[in-house]
């Protein structure tokens, strides 16, 4: 069948405008031995890393469709982990900007992560109510945690210990021991949802924030470190048995000694300023200061002393109370001991007032006694200031916002060059004009809420109709204000400008349409010599309600006006005189636009609906319901009958007027389309037709290109059913059910997906494809010894000669080892047991061969768990597990044999030039070098002294 028409595709170009996702958070980044430079915010679905001090875009890694809800660095400073809204997570590499690792495993967003202290574990939450434990370096999920019945709201390793901390909205905060996948540890002391926590002084304090101003700090003691500290008489035993002395009743449970691991009890409570829930928390590397804020302006910052300095202070104290003492009479209190309070370990150091609500903060300790502090803001910003740990009483220094490229609030207006060389885009608060090649802001204009906007003619001034009903004028080339009409009593809803360039026109919500002709005046407030560009007043229409939109025909004949009424009134230009009134919305028509050849109109309405009429005589074409919500912006290609539309769903479609067909939604993803992820609020086309943008409430501006890549209906169509299918893959169903498990606390770390499907039938095939191929190399080598004399190869199966390989085996190899380790698990989970069988019989042949024993042993342990009732009863696979349980420990064996001889002969080659070179490497060289210098200027003391 034949293409009947041939539409263009349209492709997204980068994303523009907006500095930080709100659902994001913000964290420094250690890039090239810089502390407090780059940092690393989610701007819609991809990760841009900023350069703070030159304010400029230092690297941006790319998403796909989803947008970015956490970011976590890696203590190796080179890779950081991002959490998206669909549950996925991503490793990039910070040197080259490429995605590492995939993990799937969440069913819905991803609200914590958090890296191991060697940077070699990730534990991650979301709201589906799970942690998943991931192996960065085996590229897979270890395991599931189920216990938490809300959303997670944040996770924690603690050092030292293979223990997670977890909180959640269900109030409670829990322990996991990781040796044994169990919880074993639930603090039920908050009342409501736990929004946050930190683990502080080295794993031995848990701080946690509710919805409430009250920071509850608990105190952990490792039981192994129990014993030792009974025999200690430093400060430490005492601050805690005092603190045990005044729990509570409501704290008496937790007191109890938890399965040899850990105790954790309620120390007491530290009031913060802010009356509002805790959004978030965050300490620096070296735990000196603890930032919070709540959903205000106002970050609190906290100071944690060292327990070296603790004791000096109370070495002070215990000074300053035996002098006092001895001033007075009574000896018999001289005995008294010095305690330190919880104000002690937690002291009020300063609050910061930043210009917006915070969103997430971190901090980057620079090895002085200052802080630097960073927050993404509410109004799309970021903002970072110095603060002094020494000094409560200090001034916050080197103040920093980082706003240059975007608006503060949501874009409510676009509009193109008439050359389609910039765009200009106005907020509540500002006019931005943009270099469309480069994405670039070229000027900066402040206003009033803008509504509507134009470019005027000659494209040196632009004309905006704001929300208090004046018309301003500015002058594109030195960013002025040229005028300010006051040309309405309600909202300029919309300007036109007529077809000839020589006026326009407003409609507002004071029910008049007005009509103003461009004019040049003398303004000795700019110049006394040259004139400049104003506008006139020339006739006022009026009308039964206000009016929502207006538009010219471009023959110049009509003037369309929508009104509150949900009708649209259709009069003759030069006479006003009425013409038609377009009536069928059940709701106020928002936004419509009139074809190249002045024959169709198009309305977009609240009600879903688009509509499609005649200007001949005012009859509807065709009702289209168009989208979800509300219908806020529609255009015409130019010298076409296609539209684009937007709605508050958040989704752009394009359409065909002639046909009534839907030709595609961008926000579904091809290649690497992406969509917005919030509402739509306005939208332009350039006069060519091969310019798209688009403004949207997730504060992003997206341009779209046209490209000469030729787009189908029907293959449109079977990709959005195929994308159907994939969503109801990932999110229909449950845990998939493992014979033999009972634990329902720990499941498996994936989930299925479509790449699963597609692995575990790659796998399906290639064991069928290995049966038919070592059958014939049977039968060939039965017909050699029959007849006696060596035949020629039988031909190979073409998929063997394109993996390359020679025999069966090998391909069977490659086909497994070409599936993501991640995906790995979930594909043999699929698997029907007479493929089982089959493939444990390849994977001796595997093992005996010494090929990829680690991934071998991998699909042999996973397979033998979870069909083992079904293989242990199978008298054929009995004798085969037998000679795997002999081979498997063999092949291990000689595996960390070797891996063992090289780290050896590795260390003796670094020692050896290290001593000879005088060059430490690696992460230790610090401490070496630190410790090599102490010797030297021990040696130098020594021999002065001698």
């Amino acid at each position: 069948m034949g293409v009947t028409k041939q539409y263009l595709r349209y492709v997204p170009g980068p994303v523009f405008g907006v500095t930080g996702s709100t659902k994001s958070d913000v964290v420094y980044l250690g890039i090239r031995g810089t502390q407090g430079k780059y940092c690393a915010v989610g701007t819609c679905e991809d990760i841009t890393i900023w350069d703070i001090r030159t304010s400029e875009k230092f690297m941006t890694l790319k998403g796909e469709k989803h947008e970015v809800t956490r970011i976590a660095k890696s203590p190796d400073r080179r890779h950081i982990a991002v959490g998206y809204q669909d549950g996925m997570i991503r490793i990039f590499d910070l040197h080259n900007g490429e995605t590492t690792v995939n993990f799937s495993g969440h069913k819905s967003a991803v609200t914590a992560l958090c890296y191991d202290q060697r940077g070699l574990r990730l534990v991650s939450g979301a709201k589906d109510t799970d942690i998943i434990v991931w192996d960065i370096v085996n590229e897979a999920g270890m395991y599931r945690l189920k216990g938490h019945k809300g959303g997670i709201t944040q996770v924690s390793f603690l050092k030292e210990k293979n223990v997670v901390v977890s909180s959640s909205k269900d109030t409670f905060v829990k322990f996991w021991d990781l040796d044994t996948q169990h919880c074993f540890k639930t603090l039920v002391g908050h009342r409501s949802e736990v929004h946050d926590f930190v683990v502080v002084r080295n794993g031995h304090r848990l701080i946690t924030g509710s919805v409430d101003s009250e920071l509850r700090v608990w105190n952990i003691q490792y039981i192994d470190e129990m014993e030792h500290e009974k025999t200690d008489d430093s400060m430490e035993p005492k601050l805690k048995r005092a603190r045990v002395e005044n729990l509570t009743e409501d704290d008496e449970e937790e007191t109890e000694e938890d399965l040899n691991i850990l105790q954790c009890t309620k120390v007491g409570s530290v009031m913060r300023q802010g009356r509002d829930r805790v959004v978030s928390m965050a300490t620096d590397s070296a735990e000196k200061v603890l930032a919070c804020h709540g959903n205000e302006s106002s970050l609190e910052l906290f100071r944690l002393p060292t327990d070296d300095e603790l004791k000096k202070h109370m070495l002070k104290r215990k000074k300053k109370l035996k002098k006092k003492l001895l001033e007075s009479s009574g000896e018999q209190n001289s005995e008294q001991e010095v305690q330190i309070t919880l104000k002690d370990e937690v002291q009020k150091l300063n609050t910061v007032k930043m210009s917006s609500k915070i969103v997430a903060v971190d901090l980057v300790d620079e090895g002085t006694d200052d802080v630097k502090v960073l927050s993404l803001l509410s109004n799309n910003s970021l903002q970072c200031c110095t603060v002094s740990t020494v000094n409560k009483q200090s001034q916050v220094m080197d103040m920093k916002k980082l706003n240059m490229f975007s608006h503060r609030t949501d874009a409510r207006t676009l509009c193109f060059s008439s050359d389609n060389t910039a765009i200009l885009s106005a907020s509540a608060d500002s006019v931005k004009i943009w270099n469309r090649s480069t994405l670039q802001c070229i000027r900066t204009m402040s206003c009033d809420y803008a509504l509507c906007s134009l470019f005027a003619p000659g494209d040196r001034h632009i004309i905006v109709g704001t929300k208090s009903g004046k018309l301003q004028l500015f002058e594109v080339g030195s960013s002025q204000l040229l005028e300010e009409i006051e040309a309405h009593t309600g909202a300029v809803w919309s300007v036109c400008m007529s077809p000839d360039k020589r006026s326009i026109v407003s409609g507002s919500a004071d029910k008049e349409i007005k009509f103003w002709n461009f004019e040049l005046i003398t303004d000795e407030k700019f110049s006394q010599t040259s004139k400049r560009l104003s506008l006139e007043h020339v006739k006022t229409l009026k009308m039964d309600e206000d009016i929502l939109a207006v538009k010219y025909s471009p023959d110049h004949k009509f003037l369309a006006a929508s009104l509150l009424d949900n009708t649209v009134k259709v009069f003759f230009a030069d006479t006003l005189k009425f013409f038609l009134s377009l009536y069928g919305h059940k709701l106020p028509v928002l936004c419509m636009d009139i074809s190249y050849d002045s024959t169709l109109i198009i309305t977009g309405s609240a009600d879903r609906n688009v509509k499609i009429w005649g200007l001949d005589f005012g009859d509807c074409h065709k009702s289209i319901f168009a989208h979800d919500d509300s219908i806020m912006c529609l255009q015409f290609i130019s010298k076409t009958h296609l539209f684009f539309t937007g709605g508050k769903d958040g989704k752009i479609k394009q359409w065909d007027a002639d046909n009534f067909e839907h030709i595609i939604t961008l926000e579904v993803r091809y290649l690497s389309f992406k969509g917005h992820h919030a509402e739509v609020w306005c939208l332009a086309v350039s006069s060519t037709g091969n310019f798209a943008v688009s403004g949207s409430h997730d504060k992003s501006l997206r341009l779209w290109e046209k490209t000469k890549e030729p787009l189908v209906l029907e293959e449109e169509r079977e990709m959005e059913r195929e994308k159907e299918d994939e969503a109801a893959i990932a999110q229909g169903g449950s845990e998939p059910v493992i014979p033999g498990e009972t634990n329902k606390e720990v499941t498996l770390a994936g989930k299925k997906t479509v790449e699963t499907v597609k692995g575990a039938e790659r796998i399906m095939e290639a064991i069928e494809l290995y049966k038919e191929e070592t059958a014939k190399l049977d039968q060939h080598e039965a017909e050699c010894k029959r007849k006696g004399k060596q035949l020629p190869p039988p031909t190979p199966h073409p998929m063997m000669l394109a993996y390359r390989v020679e025999t069966p085996a090998r391909y069977m190899l490659m086909v497994i080892k070409k599936i993501k380790s991640s995906e790995l698990e979930e594909s043999l989970l699929v698997l029907p047991f007479n493929y089982v069988i089959d493939l444990l019989k390849i994977l001796e042949i595997f093992i005996n061969s010494g090929w990829e024993v680690e991934l071998s042993c991998r699909c042999l342990f996973f397979l033998l768990r979870v069909h083992q009732g079904q293989i242990t009863s199978n008298q054929v696979l009995l004798p085969v597990i037998d000679r795997l349980r002999k081979k498997t420990v063999d092949k291990v064996s000689q595996l960390r044999d070797v891996i063992g001889f090289n780290m050896a002969g590795c260390q003796f080659l670094q020692k050896q030039i290290e001593q000879s070179q005088e060059v430490i490497f690696f992460s230790d060289a610090t401490a070496k070098l630190k410790e090599k210098r102490k010797k030297q200027k021990k040696k130098a003391i020594l021999s002065i002294k001698t």
